[in-house]
């Protein structure tokens, strides 16, 4: 009997790999004796096996690791308070690099007409829902983000946990003057899990001149675990998205309002007035100039709810009811000149085939330098957590200098990018049909 062979989808289009070629063992193979029943099946079985580790292995090794879901055209993380510090604990042992973003409901807005603003989320390495408006959009649309994991509560739990080792060491960039200065001093003096470096206002400058040389380095030297920036969300995030490759601590992450809790300027709402959702208007009696950006916030919150966020809800709900959606995923590559051509069809869902399709997608970003033309010509319906991945998905091509197209989209799933508030993040060519 012949060499048994087993197909690898998405290895190269119709392509397979023979078991011997995979490094399978294949007891007693004999090209003149053949292979028993059993033996046949153990052998397919461990090829299977092989592929599966070589598939999870792209997939744990790739940002499509993270469990991600677009809420209004963002990424969010699906964490929890504990994970997040775990997470975070995790990255400064091990020196690993991580741009964390605490996106509230006025980086929700921003990021709507602010592509810059947009692509400094988007790049993060974890992103957490820090307001309860996107708890609330997520438990509408049955996202699991189960709890607001709020910046100051995140820093509160590292800055009183106990049994560390090491006391974490936390630099502060920004803030009114004086105000980092109190900061370190209280820090230094109350926490036994972190102590403060160092700290520096660069004032009311530009992002680039606030990104010189001699600023880097003076953070640089003080070797942080944590860099804590205070400069207003926009600016934040920009200057970290600037300059986040020459900075060499492990946790970098904009955290405006906690320099100020820390030093005492300002008294953060009361646990109550948390549990009840109305932080937001303990900060204006506490910071009455923030009255205005939460009465925006909220006009537009409401128009995006309206438009977006209700409609999507029923929509999915009818899709539901009217159409079977439980069709399996399909999904196979082939590689081309120009293109690396990825077919998906049927029906994208986080509990059922999402895994799949990820790992796949995993194996694409490590392949060769072309560009990738996704078509979904079959494809019947695609959820909030495999827009998101896709997101991410396009941001690891876009940092190769890869592009993503998006080839053949039926008028439903364009619908749903519609929606989810995410179309105008793609490149994407339509087919007509419904």
């Amino acid at each position: 009997m012949e060499n048994q062979d087993i197909a690898i989808t998405g290895m190269s289009g119709d392509a397979t790999l023979s078991l011997e070629q995979q490094g399978v063992a294949i007891p007693g193979l004999n090209r003149d004796s053949g292979l028993f029943a059993d033996q046949q099946r153990t052998a397919i079985q461990k090829g299977n096996r092989a592929t599966d580790l070589l598939t999870a292995n792209h997939l744990n090794n790739s940002i499509l690791a993270r469990d991600a879901f677009c809420i209004l055209g963002l990424p969010f993380d699906a964490v929890n308070l504990s994970e997040t510090k775990s997470l975070v604990l995790s990255d400064i042992n091990n020196k690993k690099r991580c741009f964390l973003t605490t996106a509230n409901l006025n980086f929700l807005i921003a990021a709507q007409s602010d592509p810059s603003f947009f692509q400094t989320v988007v790049d993060s390495d974890l992103v957490i829902a820090d307001g309860m408006p996107i708890i609330w959009i997520a438990k509408l649309l049955g996202m699991p983000l189960t709890e607001r994991v709020a910046g100051s509560d995140l820093f509160d739990a590292l800055y009183k946990q106990k049994g560390h080792a090491k006391k974490t060491s936390v630099f502060f960039f920004g803030g009114n003057e004086g105000i980092a200065k109190r900061a370190s001093q209280k820090m230094n003096k109350s926490s036994q899990a972190m102590s403060c470096c160092g700290f520096l206002n660069p004032g009311f400058v530009s992002v680039d001149e606030m990104s010189t040389p001699d600023i880097i380095d003076f953070i640089n030297q003080a070797n942080p675990d944590f860099l804590l920036v205070s400069l207003g969300a926009v600016k934040g995030q920009a200057w970290i998205q600037q300059n986040r490759g020459k900075l060499n601590a492990p946790i970098i992450s904009h955290l405006g309002a906690v320099v100020n809790f820390i030093a005492g300027n300002i008294e953060r709402a009361p646990i109550v007035w948390r549990r009840c959702s109305l932080e937001w208007l303990w900060r204006i009696v506490q910071e009455p100039v923030l009255w205005k950006r939460y009465f925006l916030d909220g006009i537009a919150f409401i128009r995006l709810l309206t438009f977006k966020v209700f409609p999507l809800a029923i929509y999915n709900r009818w899709l539901k009811k009217s159409y079977n959606l439980k069709s399996p995923v399909s999904i196979s590559y082939d590689i081309s000149d120009r293109f690396y051509a990825v077919k998906l069809s049927g029906s994208v869902r986080r509990h059922t085939d999402l895994k799949t399709v990820k790992s796949k997608l995993a194996e694409v970003l490590q392949a060769g330098p072309i560009n990738v033309e996704l078509n979904c010509s079959g494809l019947l319906y695609i959820d909030g957590a495999f827009i998101g991945s896709l997101m991410l998905f396009q941001r690891e091509l876009n940092q190769q200098g890869r592009q993503l197209y998006l080839k053949n989209l039926s008028k439903r799933i364009i619908r749903l990018l519609k929606l989810y508030n995410a179309s105008g993040h793609f490149q994407y060519q339509r087919t007509g049909n419904k």
